[in-house]
């Protein structure tokens, strides 16, 4: 079983990456579990403190009931030091699943996040993984983390406008979808987006059905 952790409450994104998920590997046993105490979005330190305690909970309870792999389903890594010292299985940030196949991909990517209080956070940790080296820039796309989810169109083409101008400017080869929410990015990019496109989501469950 490869348990997926949503460590905000929105019960919609949970069921989104689950959808992903199971997309990505059908013939695995995934689960997705929303922590409901926590904020129902995760934008800056302030949310990621805030989200930890109840996620290390449900980690707890995932590794108690034997998962092979638990995904902490926040592109933060939210609580992922933490929720390594708590399970007794593998546990995976999705942000961090993303960079490393970014990096086997191509030389160098770029990540395009929602807010601009997100950047800090996600260049911090792409320096503690190792992986400075490879990143372009961390992009902002302006777009609120709940709007994937309630304004999807107008959001999508944010996120798409921002990938774009990644493409042109950055001398990538892949573009990191710096959210758990992004997952449906991929399928609205039309043909003129020609850089490989990374869910973490989605890397995430993948190297989770391998261990």
């Amino acid at each position: 079983m490869i348990v997926i952790i949503n460590p905000n409450s929105t019960v919609s994104m949970t069921e989104a990456m689950l959808v992903t998920a199971r997309s990505a590997c059908p013939d695995a046993h995934i689960e997705a579990w929303t922590s409901r105490d926590g904020p129902p979005a995760i934008q800056g330190p302030e949310d990621g403190e805030a989200c930890v305690p109840p996620l290390l909970k449900l980690v707890a309870k995932a590794s108690e009931r034997g998962a092979r792999a638990i995904i902490i389903g926040c592109f933060d890594d939210t609580g992922l030091t933490e929720a390594r010292g708590t399970a007794s299985c593998p546990v995976i940030g999705i942000g961090q699943a993303a960079y490393h196949l970014a990096v086997l991909a191509g030389a160098r990517f770029s990540v395009v996040t929602t807010l601009a209080v997100s950047s800090p956070i996600l260049e911090q940790n792409i320096k503690n993984y190792g992986l400075g080296g490879s990143l372009a820039q961390v992009r902002a796309s302006g777009v609120p983390v709940l709007d994937l989810e309630t304004s999807v169109e107008a959001s999508a083409d944010r996120v798409l406008a921002e990938i774009a101008n990644a493409q042109t400017q950055d001398d990538i080869q892949s573009v990191v979808l710096g959210c758990a929410g992004m997952s449906h990015i991929p399928a609205r990019a039309g043909s003129e987006i020609t850089v490989r496109l990374i869910d973490g989501v989605k890397a995430a469950v993948q190297i989770g059905a391998l261990l």
